[in-house]
């Protein structure tokens, strides 16, 4: 019979990639059945008792607290776990060289050390991240707000007053920035150029970096506003905001808009405030009932958007796909005849919402699958086709971004490997500053597991050889590994359709 034991340090922050390397060290412990670093929030603690630990042991957790859990077989072996993790949080943690300066606590500190700075990042929890936010604006601060979970409502205050005052709130949850030549949050090392994009999209903005760069093109600049800026709600206040930043730059030839397609009144307006031409508007899953103003080009997959940016800045077309129709094809021959569902299990929001529409396109109804559990997640219905972001908010509250911690999305590989009507898992790889120094190491033991049951993996790397992961090496340990690589986000989801439907031409449509 298993026992839990937790140890609980009042009003102790620690951050997302330090919380992932404690929950490690403690599952290496022998006898761990189950081990979490988490903060303390509802949320979490809710996640605890679901997975074993008593819920009395959790009482008087507060949303500020660090808590350290356990569940094993014997009290020896949750003790060890947990002496494990408190060696880890101060290995990770060394003392300050004697004489060196003390880290600033503050925003008023920072700005003392370094007052020529014209940009805050703010990447504190959701529920403190606008107060934050605040304080720069008040210092004459631009605002990078890498916090998710923050209320519409703060969103909206911050971005109204950002505003009047004429500076740029990127995000909140915005993931990617590129500024002045330096990436900001999840950002790819990319050559500059003449392409400014302004995202209401993170691993959007950066697969249309990283294909551009892939393609012998540069950005000027990359603003991320966060995933609701183009909402009815929000009305584009930063977008409109980003594209006037980059027209007053004039380092930048042609724009690139990046969304998922917002309101026809929205579109109307942002698309209508784009003073720079040529334009591009990449909006994911584009319909019927939004016109583009003279100039602008309408697109409605991210290849489809940087290959038109590319074609307004007068450049060499990118190559085609050849050769992906023969691999759908052999992928699909070595499959049992009662595989037919897609699973797509992403850590990029807007790509997963890309394979959303195309698979649903050719497949019919594609589920976006949630659940409670934001370290695993719960099997799929038997034969349903289903796209999870696993970075979505309910994923990662007081956890790691499964960029920077790709082992739930392995775990979850294994599991959707073992229904046997899966034919095809779908994977993005994301790179850049910020992600996981190796994702692909880490994912790729359970696609070569999900291979050898018989199910095909696609995958698609979002990179460039100069990240510090390196393009190259990252694609060559999945392909070793069985997974079938695409060159895009948009091809990987076709190429998934072309192999659970036997239908190899579809790898090479046009997307």
């Amino acid at each position: 019979m298993s026992v839990s034991r937790v140890r609980v340090q009042r009003d102790t922050y620690v951050d997302s990639v330090l919380l992932m390397s404690v929950t490690r060290a403690m599952e290496e412990v022998a006898g761990v059945a189950f081990a979490s670093a988490v903060m303390g929030t509802e949320a979490n603690r809710e996640e605890l008792v679901a997975r074993g630990v008593e819920p009395g042991a959790l009482a008087e957790v507060r949303a500020n607290d660090l808590v350290l859990a356990v569940v094993a077989d014997d009290p020896g072996a949750a003790e060890d776990a947990l002496e494990a993790a408190q060696r880890r949080l101060a290995g990770e943690r060394p003392p300050r060289a004697e004489g060196a300066a003390r880290a600033p606590r503050t925003l008023d500190e920072a700005v003392e050390l370094l007052p020529g700075a014209n940009l805050a990042l703010v990447s504190v929890p959701g529920p403190y991240a606008a107060i934050e936010a605040h304080k720069a604006l008040s210092r004459g601060l631009h605002v990078l707000l890498f916090s998710d979970n923050v209320p519409l409502e703060d969103e909206i205050a911050l971005k109204r007053r950002a505003a009047d005052l004429g500076l740029l709130v990127m995000g909140p949850g915005a993931g990617t920035a590129w500024i002045a030549g330096v990436g900001l949050g999840f950002a790819n090392a990319v050559l500059p150029g003449a392409v400014g994009i302004v995202a209401a999209a993170g691993t959007g903005a950066q697969e249309c970096m990283a294909l551009l760069d892939r393609w012998g093109q540069g950005v000027s600049a990359v603003i991320g506003v966060g995933g609701r800026d183009l909402s009815a709600e929000v009305g584009g206040l930063m977008a409109r905001a980003g594209i006037r930043a980059l027209v007053e730059d004039g380092r930048t030839e042609v724009l690139l808009l990046v969304s998922k397609p917002p309101g026809p009144a929205i579109a109307r307006d942002v698309l209508g405030s784009i003073e720079l031409r040529p334009a591009v508007a990449a909006l994911v899953g584009l319909g019927p009932g939004v016109d583009a103003p003279e100039g602008v080009v309408l697109a409605r997959t991210l290849e489809e958007g940087v290959r038109r940016t590319i074609e307004a800045l007068g450049a060499p077309a990118p190559p085609d796909h050849d050769g992906l129709a023969a691999r759908a094809e052999a992928a699909a021959r070595a499959l049992p005849a009662e595989r037919r569902a897609v699973r797509g299990l992403f850590s990029g929001g807007t790509l997963c919402s890309e394979a959303l529409v195309l698979l649903g396109e050719h497949l019919g109804p594609v589920h976006s699958n949630t659940t409670k559990d934001p370290r695993l997640g719960l099997p799929a219905p038997p034969a349903a086709h289903v796209c999870v972001d696993m970075g979505e908010e309910e994923f990662t509250r007081g956890r790691p971004h499964p960029m920077i911690d790709p082992e739930p999305r392995a775990e979850r590989i294994a599991l959707e490997a073992q229904d046997p009507t899966v034919a095809v898992i779908l994977l993005d790889v994301v790179l850049g500053y910020g992600a996981h120094p190796d994702p692909a190491g880490v994912l790729a033991p359970a696609c070569r597991e999900a291979v050898d049951a018989g199910v095909a993996v696609v995958a698609h790397v979002v990179g460039t050889e100069r990240d510090p992961q390196g393009l190259a090496g990252q694609e060559r340990a999945l392909q070793e590994a069985g997974c079938i690589l695409a060159p895009t986000s948009a091809r990987a989801a076709l190429l998934a359709a072309a192999v659970a439907l036997r239908r190899p031409e579809l790898a090479e449509a046009r997307p």
